[in-house]
């Protein structure tokens, strides 16, 4: 009895949610057809964003803060129609290439584009922020990556490509010793004898490619070039000699110019005590004949007053004196012993 009391019940509340199911599972199998706006950006289409204008975010899948911007991101993107603009996003850990190319360094890092135009946006990934930095045009106030810091530079072009090896070489590290068990110095060692090898055999292909290409220079070329280089060097080499001699020469030019001078200057002041001398000596002797004549007219005078008084009428010189006469004979004397002592220090 009491089965058969619960049976119609148990049959009824099964039916109930049978049809629950029924009902709820259109909207369930709803949520998975609904695609997110934002569009995943490889190495391969990332030149779309050269035309018209696109918001990035890069991000990783292990970022906390990434992960906290990820429902207002897809806001964002659901509106882009409206704003009339595209949304994209790129995962560094699987395109390293473009992480290098736009040089990301922190994340999340978000990027402005207009046509072929980048600049970096650093405010908050919040949907009202982003969005008024659309409708205002804030963007307009930000400097440009412009130059080699543009994205699409040949310079950056290269560092996409550094980041690309740089993320293989990872991946092959996680692949040793994650899938493989192996050590990871094991896996380090390896590399560095990959890196050995591999320079060892670009610098024999550098040589192989420079022999092609080198065209030596035919035999008398070559000699005539190294006797031009032989002759250059003895050239600087006697460069010094010569201007070692040419100092001294000139220090002896200047050396006989300066005795010649102090020659000549001792000549004048020779010349000039001579002509003193002379002088001296022509004076006194001038002198003394002069006195002497003097005494030998007073002479006959003095007789003709011994003999008696002159004649009325003429005129009578006055005698000179003998004191007088050997006064001025003495001055002679020492004048000439004075010329005859200077004599020989001259």
């Amino acid at each position: 009895m009491a089965g058969g009391h619960w049976g119609p019940l148990l049959t009824a509340l099964l039916a109930a949610r049978v049809a629950t199911a029924t009902e709820g599972g259109p909207e369930q199998a709803a949520l998975p057809e609904e695609r997110s706006r934002v569009r995943p950006m490889t190495a391969s289409n990332w030149t779309l964003v050269m035309e018209g204008e696109w918001m990035l975010k890069f991000y990783a899948p292990w970022c906390p803060s990434c992960q906290q911007t990820d429902s207002e991101w897809e806001t964002f993107a659901k509106n882009g129609e409206i704003l009339q603009i595209s949304v994209g996003k790129v995962d560094v850990i699987q395109e390293p290439g473009l992480s290098g190319r736009f040089f990301v360094t922190t994340l999340p890092a978000f990027f402005h584009a207009k046509d072929g135009i980048f600049r970096r946006y650093r405010g908050p990934g919040v949907y009202e922020d982003l969005q008024n930095y659309i409708l205002e045009k804030k963007w307009q106030s930000v400097e440009p990556l412009t130059g080699w810091k543009s994205p699409a530079s040949l310079t950056m072009s290269g560092m996409a490509g550094l980041f690309s090896i740089s993320g293989k070489i990872w991946h092959l590290h996680n692949y040793f010793t994650v899938t493989l068990g192996i050590p990871a110095w094991c896996s380090y060692v390896f590399f560095v004898m990959a890196t050995l090898i591999f320079g060892l055999f670009m610098g024999l292909v550098l040589v192989v490619i420079s022999e092609c290409f080198y065209i030596p220079l035919p035999r008398h070329l070559s000699e005539r070039t190294e006797q031009t280089r032989r002759s250059e060097e003895a050239h600087k080499a006697e460069q010094p000699q010569d201007a070692e001699e040419e100092k001294d020469d000139s220090n002896e030019e200047e050396n006989k110019d300066s005795l010649v001078d102090e020659e000549e200057e001792k000549e004048d002041l020779g010349d000039e005590d001579e002509a003193e001398e002379d002088e001296e000596e022509d004076s006194p002797a001038a002198r003394v004949d002069e006195e002497r004549n003097d005494a030998q007219d007073q002479g006959p005078l003095g007789e003709v007053q011994e003999g008696g008084e002159a004649e009325p009428g003429e005129d009578v010189p006055e005698q000179a004196s003998p004191a007088h006469t050997e006064v001025a004979e003495d001055t002679l004397r020492q004048r000439r012993s004075q010329h005859a002592d200077k004599g020989p220090q001259v």
